[in-house]
């Protein structure tokens, strides 16, 4: 089996392959370019796309040449797959200032320097924006079938739960299709990679480019990642893992990879680090804590390099601790006229922004879960004042998991 392959199967990435002989020799005969479409609906992307990004990384790896799609032109739709209804229709700027963030956040992980690798970026807004409707159907149109777009699921689904699917979504698989065709004929791009609910629309593109150009192409896709706790990979209770750090912070992206579940680390190892697979099988009966900090130093150090990541750790060891009061945790300012006011505890947490529902933050008053300066308070009607402030800050703690430096200004 081929080397890239070998490995996408090794680290858990497999799930479907169009023609995968086939492939595998391709990629063996030469050097390809593969691409990855990523919706911009919104500033940053979160830790649910992250393993399409080790799958562009894992190319680069393996001197092939990542294509990446950002999606102006499709994200103007919306893709409907896994979606019970449409979504929000962006304005322009916002669109255009989604993929300047995001093809910003994409530079980080990825290999800028080697020419032969270095990462194509595209918006397909730029050869969607002037399609001629009329030739687009005599051309593109005539090779899909009501029929068998009715079978995929991004269509099925919806139908079958009488929720409304409006025709512009459901162009959005034909738009996909004619993306793969652009690339292939302009880079000669042989390969798109996406999640498992995207194969219908890869496949499209596949077969249309055999149809229009009788050009071999092939698709690749990846599972979808759900935590072992059952919950969507990205999401948490208290909102999305973002990968841009001004949605989260280092330290909390540190704790995030801290914190999974015992039954997940192994698996994580696999798919989010470049620790080779040798090396994670000798490891794998090493002690859990350990382990876990390691998965958390090597993710925060992919995405926020490595000085971001040793400062968590760091901060994680002083906030458990007790001992100091936390020079590394993540920081928020507050105005110290809202400390003369002689807020209480409640008020400040919100404004920390650790929790945003009062009464959740009453609950965990009660039950003695929030800290000052590593000492309980247990009335929420607990004033603060400056003489909390230590050098002008002070340390707040929400459990044991979620700690924050309050700075006066």
């Amino acid at each position: 089996m081929n080397k890239f392959l070998k490995e996408f199967k090794d680290r858990g990435f497999f799930y479907q392959c169009t023609s995968e002989d086939e492939l595998s020799k391709q990629l063996d005969d030469k050097k390809i370019k593969g691409y990855i479409g990523f919706d911009c609906t919104a500033e940053s992307l979160h830790v649910g796309s992250l393993l399409q990004i080790m799958c562009l990384r894992l190319l680069q790896k393996n001197g092939h040449r990542p294509i990446v799609l950002l999606g102006g032109g499709t994200t103007r739709i919306g893709d409907p797959s896994g979606k019970d209804k449409t979504r929000k229709i962006l304005s322009e700027e916002e669109i255009e200032n989604n993929i300047k963030n995001i093809e910003n956040i994409l530079k980080k992980f990825l290999d800028n320097d080697n020419p032969n690798t270095k990462p194509i970026f595209v918006n397909n807004y730029s050869w969607l924006k002037d399609l001629n409707y009329i030739s687009f159907l005599r051309d593109i149109g005539k090779h899909f079938t009501i029929n068998r777009m009715l079978t995929f699921d991004s269509v099925k689904l919806r139908l079958d739960r009488e929720q409304s699917l409006s025709y512009m979504e459901f162009n959005y698989m034909i738009l996909q299709a004619y993306d793969f065709l652009e690339l292939n004929k302009k880079e000669n791009c042989v390969l798109q990679i996406g999640g498992s609910d995207q194969w219908g629309n890869i496949v499209n593109g596949v077969e249309l480019i055999k149809r229009y150009s009788n050009n071999q192409t092939f698709g690749l896709t990846t599972p979808l990642i759900t935590l072992a706790t059952g919950a969507k990979m990205g999401k948490t209770e208290s909102g999305a893992i973002w990968l841009d750090e001004k949605y989260l912070s280092a330290y909390d992206y540190w704790q995030f990879w801290r914190n999974v579940d015992d039954r997940d680390v192994i698996k994580f190892l696999k798919m989010f680090t470049e620790i080779e697979i040798k090396e994670i099988e000798t490891i794998r009966d090493k002690d859990i804590n350990e382990l876990k900090i390691l998965l958390a130093n090597k993710t925060t150090e992919m995405l926020h390099g490595k000085e971001a990541a040793k400062n968590s750790e760091q901060a994680a060891k002083e906030a458990f601790s007790g001992k100091s009061l936390g020079e590394n945790l993540p920081k928020v300012n507050i105005h110290s006229k809202k400390i003369e006011e002689k807020i209480n505890i409640v008020d400040l947490v919100l404004l920390s922004q650790l929790e945003n529902s009062k009464s959740e933050i009453r609950r965990l008053v009660k039950g003695k879960a929030v800290k000052i300066n590593d000492s309980v308070i247990s009335d929420e009607k607990f004033k603060i004042n400056k003489e909390l402030f230590k050098d002008d800050y002070l340390k707040l703690s929400l459990g044991k998991k979620r700690h924050i430096k309050i700075i006066l200004d």
